[in-house]
């Protein structure tokens, strides 16, 4: 029965989803094609999400799109049209809210300034803030307090990134995530044009402009000794070898933008997509004095725009969302018909593992059911495992519990500290830390490298409702990539969980029977009818889960103690059992 739950306007197919990038696996996508051909996946995924380093991009692992070309660096069309035989369809990102400085677009407007086609394609900060905002000495205006004491924001400072026009001013544009300017060392020769400086000096001038650069890339502050008469002419000389990193935020007021996202549906259907993720979409709505973060009602005006223009394409959208479940901007989301992502499992698979309780989990179960909520679960992914969005929150006056109150999300997240995970921690409009948003881990170093844990909290994930997600290092029981982080500095969090697996570790994996037993479950889970049907959840004692489902003739078992975390699955057919496997 649906309490309150638009019925969905297109229903998410059944199967097994594969999430990995393009070289994950080996070096390029047909590594992984070549996996997926081999018998012992055979039938195991109906679906694989292929992470936007599939496009042609620069930075954030692939979400800062420079195009939507497929990147022939790391795939082929023939890999697309094999991919196709196998009958497996692609899960991809749109990335509403930017991107990249490097894209034509953004490179159009650095070329020609105003005159640019793209002039309106991204936000001009100060046009945005014009009349709600205070000049800075920076050059740049700043929300007035009362509206910038609204903004959510995803790291420390105003959220902008400075840009160099032709005519030489410097206008700051919208940039919520990832900045970077880089300028390129300066020869002797650059300085040529300079009258009246000899070789000896044009050398000496380079090296001491090269050696501030290395240093602290700011030109303001550039101390030229007894050159100081040239500071201008040095630093526009400097300033036509500034190149720019960064993820620019796009103006959803702009037509372009939308015939930009129309245009670009259509070749991710091309490519063979059924589901399109929309990747940072609660961002793309701006409205000065909003948050800026899910304004109401801006964001679903455009959820409807992009599920119109989906449907067109006949593809299914479905909007990415990271948010405490007190919030209820989850149920808010299923309640308009789109799926989305179940990130509260991950935190309740290990809540129920570690505390040997199955009563978090088996409500949780409960709402999706009674509220109709279409569904795709993970337990790891190229993000990290999920935290705040297992809270409650204060919400117009009135306390919304949490799925786990704050002790058991202390527990959970501490846990996986203890086992090497690493954090990432979201920011208010003054700089300071305001919570923990993630951590980052492996899902089987999460649980301790315990592999009787991974392989349950796998059953446990294929016995739940939705798709389920699969991220390649988890089906490989793949452990916290210590060096990787590191190596990645402030923003390396991520690569713990990210490690790109060789040919030689695939196949050393395949031979191990924590692999080989998630494939069986896996295929089960991909070719059953009965998990075309109805999910049953049967009474039993606190520390059991007990879970069935049926369609027709056909019905599969999930019977699982939490505390011991041994397990059977049993799987029955119109002649009786087909298949169980038992796991003590």
């Amino acid at each position: 029965m649906r309490t309150g739950t638009k019925e969905p306007q297109q229903s998410l197919p059944n199967g097994v989803m594969l999430n990995a990038y393009p070289d994950s696996i080996g070096r390029r996508l047909s590594d992984t094609v070549a996996l997926l051909r081999r018998p012992e996946l055979e039938k195991a995924f109906a679906f694989f999400y292929i992470l936007p380093t599939f496009f042609n991009s620069d930075l954030d692992r692939g979400f800062s799109v420079i195009d939507y070309d497929h990147n022939p660096e790391l795939v082929s069309p023939e890999d697309l049209e094999e991919l196709n035989r196998l009958e497996i369809m692609f899960k991809f990102d749109l990335v509403l809210n930017h991107l990249s400085v490097r894209s034509p677009q953004f490179q159009d407007l650095l070329q020609h300034g105003d005159a640019s086609e793209y002039r309106d394609f991204f936000i001009d900060w100060n046009a945005f803030w014009a009349e709600h905002g205070e000049p800075t000495e920076d050059g740049h205006l700043m929300p007035k307090p009362e509206y910038l004491e609204k903004l959510f924001m995803r790291k420390p400072g105003a959220p902008i990134l400075k840009v160099r026009f032709p005519d030489g001013s410097e206008r700051p544009y919208w940039n919520t995530f990832y900045q970077e300017i880089r300028y390129g060392e300066i020869s002797p020769a650059d300085l040529g044009e300079i009258e009246g400086l000899t070789e000896s000096d044009a050398a000496l001038l380079a090296d001491m402009v090269n050696a501030r650069l290395r240093q602290k890339p700011d030109l303001s502050g550039m101390d030229l000794n007894g050159y100081a008469s040239l500071k201008d002419k040095i630093v526009s000389i400097v300033e036509q070898k500034r190149d720019y990193l960064g993820q620019m935020d796009l103006n959803a007021r702009s037509e372009k933008v939308w015939h930009f996202y129309d245009e670009t549906l259509r070749k991710l259907r091309d490519y063979g997509a059924k589901i399109i993720r929309l990747d940072a979409f609660a961002y793309l709505h701006k409205e000065p004095g909003e948050v800026n973060f899910f304004n109401r009602p801006g964001t679903w005006d455009y959820l409807e725009r992009l599920r119109g223009l989906a449907e067109k394409h006949d593809l299914i959208v479905f909007p990415e969302i990271h948010a405490e479940y007190g919030s209820g901007l989850h149920e808010e989301v299923a309640s308009k018909g789109f799926p989305i992502y179940d990130f509260f499992f991950p935190g309740l698979v290990i809540d129920a593992l570690e505390r040997g309780a199955s009563d978090h989990l088996l409500s949780w179960i409960g709402e999706i059911q009674a509220k109709g909520m279409q569904t795709i679960n993970m337990l790891g992914c190229h993000d990290g495992i999920p935290v705040l969005d297992l809270s409650g929150k204060q919400t117009k006056g009135k306390a919304r519990p949490g799925l786990l109150d704050e002790a058991d999300i202390e527990a959970v997240m501490s846990r996986i500290i203890a086992r090497g995970g690493r954090v990432k921690s979201l920011y208010g409009p003054d700089g300071k830390k305001i919570s923990y948003y993630q951590v980052n881990a492996t899902f089987f170093s999460a649980l301790g490298e315990d592999e009787r844990k991974l392989l349950l909290a796998r059953a446990i994930q294929l016995f739940m409702p939705g798709i389920p997600q699969v991220w390649y290092l988890d089906l490989f029981a793949g452990k916290n990539d210590y060096v990787a982080a590191d190596r990645g500095g402030p923003a390396g969090h991520k690569e713990i969980n990210r490690t790109n697996l060789s040919l030689e570790q695939v196949e050393e994996g395949l031979q191990k029977p924590v692999v080989q037993d998630q494939l069986k479950l896996i295929r089960l889970r991909n070719t059953s009818p009965a998990f075309q049907g109805k999910l049953e959840v049967i009474p039993s004692e606190p520390h059991l889960l007990h879970l069935s489902w049926s369609h027709g003739d056909h019905c599969a078992v999930l019977r699982a103690d939490l505390r011991a975390h041994s397990f059977s699955v049993e799987h029955f057919g119109p002649s009786g059992l087909l298949d169980r496997f038992v796991f003590d």
